[in-house]
């Protein structure tokens, strides 16, 4: 069987979400929690070494699907020549362990109720079929995204198979090449402490007195990371809502 899969360059993804919506309108998904491909955006440390970072994916297609060694129906399959993990919907009972099996979040739901069936990326058979690649990585205007077999990925990109913030790769042998954010480079010199002091106060036309922002530089240097909206990736929400929140908008 030759595998198929995906290249993602962290480095070039600007989280507009193209390749969701793109992906959305050819299976013809309504707007909601179910995203075939998602975006993740998240931010990692503290002022003023602070980092946005961006996840453009979709079912990576397993060597080792254990999402289809959970289902309870032989629902999941991996067919044999794209090496592509599909879904016979007409098995599916909407029992939801195979969401609990796959550590990357594939699986989707159209909401939050018992025995709604699951639905996922198929890896674009039909184009594929066509002799076209996947429509998310043909709808990515910053090129972040690639497709071929997965031993000419390698040769091309490396073995790069999960980034930083993902969950081990071992079991499960994601058919992914990742090329990880670039180093973060001070482009303009900056005094960030004078920065704070300037940002500290506040001025009123009228003269008023104002509150100063922050009481001192600390609550910003020594912030806990909580205070964030999205510190960190969160490929598993706990439902739907979640998803959404976590997920960049593009409804």
């Amino acid at each position: 069987m030759t595998q198929y899969g995906f290249f993602f360059d962290q480095s070039r993804c600007i989280g507009c979400s193209g390749c969701t919506v793109a992906c959305k309108q050819w299976h013809d998904i309504a707007p909601g929690p179910v995203k075939w491909m998602r975006v993740y955006q998240w931010e990692k440390g503290l002022f003023p070494d602070t980092r946005v970072y961006m996840l453009a994916i979709p079912c990576l297609h397993c060597e080792n699907p254990v999402c289809a060694r959970a289902c309870p129906n032989n629902a999941i399959y991996k067919e044999d020549k794209y090496g592509a993990v599909l879904l016979d919907r007409e098995k599916c009972d909407g029992s939801r362990k195979c969401l609990q099996a796959c550590p990357y979040g594939a699986p989707q739901f159209a909401g939050d109720d018992p025995g709604l069936k699951m639905s996922k990326c198929d890896m674009c058979l039909d184009r594929l079929e066509a002799g076209l690649k996947p429509i998310c990585v043909l709808s990515c205007s910053m090129r972040a995204l690639e497709f071929d077999t997965l031993e000419k990925l390698v040769e091309k990109f490396g073995n790069v198979r999960r980034l930083e913030d993902m969950p081990p790769e071992k079991i499960t042998r994601p058919s992914v090449v990742f090329k990880a954010a670039d180093p973060k480079k001070q482009i303009v010199p900056m005094d960030y402490l004078k920065a704070l002091k300037l940002w500290q106060k506040r001025e009123n036309p009228d003269n008023g007195v104002l509150p100063d922002v922050f009481r001192s530089a600390d609550d910003v240097l020594q912030a806990s990371p909580q205070i964030i909206g999205r510190h960190k990736l969160e490929l598993k929400p706990k439902n739907s809502a979640a998803l959404m929140y976590y997920t960049t908008d593009d409804e």
